[in-house]
Protein backbone atom coordinates (compact mmCIF):
# COMPACT_ATOMS: atom_id res chain seq x y z
CA UNK A 1 0.00 0.00 0.00
CA UNK A 2 2.88 2.38 0.78
CA UNK A 3 4.31 1.76 -2.72
CA UNK A 4 0.95 2.67 -4.25
CA UNK A 5 0.70 5.85 -2.19
CA UNK A 6 4.27 6.80 -3.07
CA UNK A 7 3.66 6.15 -6.77
CA UNK A 8 0.40 8.08 -6.81
CA UNK A 9 1.98 10.90 -4.81
CA UNK A 10 4.86 11.06 -7.32
CA UNK A 11 2.47 11.17 -10.27
CA UNK A 12 0.34 13.85 -8.61
CA UNK A 13 3.43 15.89 -7.71
CA UNK A 14 4.47 15.86 -11.37
CA UNK A 15 0.98 16.82 -12.52
CA UNK A 16 0.80 19.47 -9.81
CA UNK A 17 4.19 20.80 -10.86
CA UNK A 18 3.08 21.04 -14.48
CA UNK A 19 -0.20 22.67 -13.47
CA UNK A 20 1.67 25.10 -11.21
CA UNK A 21 4.32 25.76 -13.83
CA UNK A 22 1.76 26.72 -16.43
CA UNK A 23 0.33 29.19 -13.93
CA UNK A 24 3.76 30.67 -13.24
CA UNK A 25 4.61 31.32 -16.89
CA UNK A 26 2.73 30.66 -20.11
CA UNK A 27 3.64 27.19 -21.28
CA UNK A 28 4.51 27.05 -24.98
CA UNK A 29 2.05 24.22 -25.62
CA UNK A 30 -1.52 23.92 -26.90
CA UNK A 31 -4.49 23.65 -24.55
CA UNK A 32 -6.63 20.55 -24.75
CA UNK A 33 -6.34 16.81 -24.22
CA UNK A 34 -2.86 15.50 -23.58
CA UNK A 35 -1.59 11.93 -23.46
CA UNK A 36 1.27 11.44 -21.06
CA UNK A 37 3.38 8.29 -21.13
CA UNK A 38 5.14 7.59 -17.84
CA UNK A 39 8.24 5.53 -17.20
CA UNK A 40 9.24 5.29 -13.55
CA UNK A 41 11.76 3.50 -11.41
CA UNK A 42 12.22 3.53 -7.67
CA UNK A 43 15.54 2.65 -6.06
CA UNK A 44 16.81 1.37 -9.40
CA UNK A 45 13.88 -0.97 -10.12
CA UNK A 46 11.22 -0.37 -12.74
CA UNK A 47 7.97 0.54 -11.01
CA UNK A 48 4.76 -1.28 -11.90
CA UNK A 49 2.35 0.77 -14.00
CA UNK A 50 -0.90 2.15 -12.60
CA UNK A 51 -3.11 -0.68 -13.90
CA UNK A 52 -0.83 -3.27 -12.25
CA UNK A 53 -1.01 -1.44 -8.93
CA UNK A 54 -4.76 -0.95 -9.14
CA UNK A 55 -5.58 -4.58 -10.01
CA UNK A 56 -3.98 -5.76 -6.75
CA UNK A 57 -6.16 -3.49 -4.60
CA UNK A 58 -9.38 -4.55 -2.90
CA UNK A 59 -12.34 -3.52 -5.14
CA UNK A 60 -13.53 -0.75 -2.80
CA UNK A 61 -10.02 0.77 -2.50
CA UNK A 62 -9.54 0.54 -6.27
CA UNK A 63 -12.85 2.35 -6.87
CA UNK A 64 -11.80 5.03 -4.38
CA UNK A 65 -8.42 5.57 -6.12
CA UNK A 66 -10.00 5.66 -9.59
CA UNK A 67 -12.60 8.20 -8.36
CA UNK A 68 -9.87 10.37 -6.82
CA UNK A 69 -7.89 10.32 -10.08
CA UNK A 70 -10.98 11.14 -12.14
CA UNK A 71 -11.88 13.97 -9.75
CA UNK A 72 -8.42 15.46 -10.37
CA UNK A 73 -8.82 15.16 -14.15
CA UNK A 74 -6.59 12.10 -14.58
CA UNK A 75 -7.57 9.12 -16.69
CA UNK A 76 -4.95 6.38 -16.47
CA UNK A 77 -4.42 3.01 -18.15
CA UNK A 78 -1.12 1.17 -17.92
CA UNK A 79 1.66 3.73 -17.98
CA UNK A 80 -0.39 6.26 -19.97
CA UNK A 81 -2.46 9.11 -18.52
CA UNK A 82 -4.77 11.53 -20.24
CA UNK A 83 -5.14 15.01 -18.80
CA UNK A 84 -6.99 18.13 -19.90
CA UNK A 85 -5.33 21.54 -19.78
CA UNK A 86 -7.48 24.57 -20.54
CA UNK A 87 -6.54 27.86 -22.22
CA UNK A 88 -7.06 29.60 -18.86
CA UNK A 89 -4.52 27.31 -17.22
CA UNK A 90 -1.96 28.06 -19.92
CA UNK A 91 -2.63 31.82 -20.20
CA UNK A 92 -2.90 32.69 -16.51
CA UNK A 93 -0.41 35.22 -15.15
CA UNK A 94 -1.38 34.41 -11.56
CA UNK A 95 0.91 32.32 -9.47
CA UNK A 96 -1.09 29.57 -7.75
CA UNK A 97 0.53 27.53 -5.00
CA UNK A 98 -0.89 24.10 -5.84
CA UNK A 99 1.68 22.29 -3.71
CA UNK A 100 0.93 23.30 -0.14
CA UNK A 101 3.96 23.87 2.06
CA UNK A 102 6.38 23.35 -0.82
CA UNK A 103 8.88 25.75 -2.33
CA UNK A 104 9.79 25.70 -6.00
CA UNK A 105 13.01 27.36 -7.13
CA UNK A 106 13.49 27.79 -10.89
CA UNK A 107 16.98 27.72 -12.33
CA UNK A 108 15.77 28.02 -15.95
CA UNK A 109 12.54 29.22 -17.54
CA UNK A 110 12.89 29.75 -21.27
CA UNK A 111 10.53 29.09 -24.18
CA UNK A 112 12.08 25.64 -24.60
CA UNK A 113 13.16 24.55 -21.12
CA UNK A 114 12.06 24.86 -17.48
CA UNK A 115 14.28 23.51 -14.71
CA UNK A 116 13.42 23.64 -11.04
CA UNK A 117 13.95 22.20 -7.60
CA UNK A 118 10.98 21.50 -5.32
CA UNK A 119 11.36 21.16 -1.57
CA UNK A 120 8.45 19.90 0.56
CA UNK A 121 9.70 19.56 4.17
CA UNK A 122 6.36 18.38 5.57
CA UNK A 123 6.11 15.63 2.95
CA UNK A 124 9.85 14.92 3.25
CA UNK A 125 10.15 15.26 -0.53
CA UNK A 126 12.86 16.86 -2.68
CA UNK A 127 12.53 16.86 -6.48
CA UNK A 128 14.47 18.15 -9.45
CA UNK A 129 12.40 18.66 -12.60
CA UNK A 130 13.53 19.34 -16.16
CA UNK A 131 10.83 20.07 -18.77
CA UNK A 132 11.79 20.37 -22.43
CA UNK A 133 9.15 21.75 -24.81
CA UNK A 134 9.92 20.17 -28.17
CA UNK A 135 7.10 22.02 -29.96
CA UNK A 136 3.51 23.12 -29.13
CA UNK A 137 2.33 19.49 -29.25
CA UNK A 138 5.15 17.62 -27.49
CA UNK A 139 7.17 17.90 -24.30
CA UNK A 140 9.30 15.72 -22.05
CA UNK A 141 9.57 15.96 -18.29
CA UNK A 142 12.33 14.26 -16.31
CA UNK A 143 11.98 14.18 -12.54
CA UNK A 144 14.26 12.85 -9.83
CA UNK A 145 12.63 12.71 -6.40
CA UNK A 146 13.89 11.71 -3.00
CA UNK A 147 11.23 10.93 -0.41
CA UNK A 148 11.46 9.77 3.18
CA UNK A 149 8.80 7.15 3.89
CA UNK A 150 8.56 4.74 6.80
CA UNK A 151 12.08 5.57 7.93
CA UNK A 152 13.52 4.74 4.50
CA UNK A 153 14.86 6.96 1.74
CA UNK A 154 13.45 6.23 -1.69
CA UNK A 155 14.80 7.68 -4.93
CA UNK A 156 12.44 7.84 -7.87
CA UNK A 157 13.24 8.70 -11.49
CA UNK A 158 10.33 9.48 -13.77
CA UNK A 159 10.15 10.42 -17.42
CA UNK A 160 6.87 11.76 -18.75
CA UNK A 161 6.40 12.26 -22.47
CA UNK A 162 3.47 14.54 -23.29
CA UNK A 163 1.71 14.44 -26.64
CA UNK A 164 -1.16 16.76 -27.53
CA UNK A 165 -4.17 14.79 -28.80
CA UNK A 166 -6.99 17.24 -29.36
CA UNK A 167 -8.39 20.65 -28.57
CA UNK A 168 -11.48 18.84 -27.21
CA UNK A 169 -11.00 17.08 -23.87
CA UNK A 170 -14.20 15.06 -24.22
CA UNK A 171 -15.31 13.71 -20.83
CA UNK A 172 -11.97 14.33 -19.11
CA UNK A 173 -12.22 17.30 -16.77
CA UNK A 174 -9.45 19.93 -16.66
CA UNK A 175 -6.57 18.88 -14.45
CA UNK A 176 -6.92 19.75 -10.79
CA UNK A 177 -4.37 19.33 -8.01
CA UNK A 178 -6.93 19.63 -5.25
CA UNK A 179 -9.63 17.08 -4.31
Amino acid sequence: MTRIRTALFSALVCCAFLARAVHAQVAPVKPGLWQIQIERETNGQKAPDMSERLKNMPPERRAQMEAMMKQRGISAAGNVMKVCQTREMLDSKHFVNSLANCKITYSTRTDRSWKSHTSCPQSQLESDVDIVFLNPENYTTKTTSIIQSGGQTKTSHMTMTGKWLSADCGDIKPISTTP
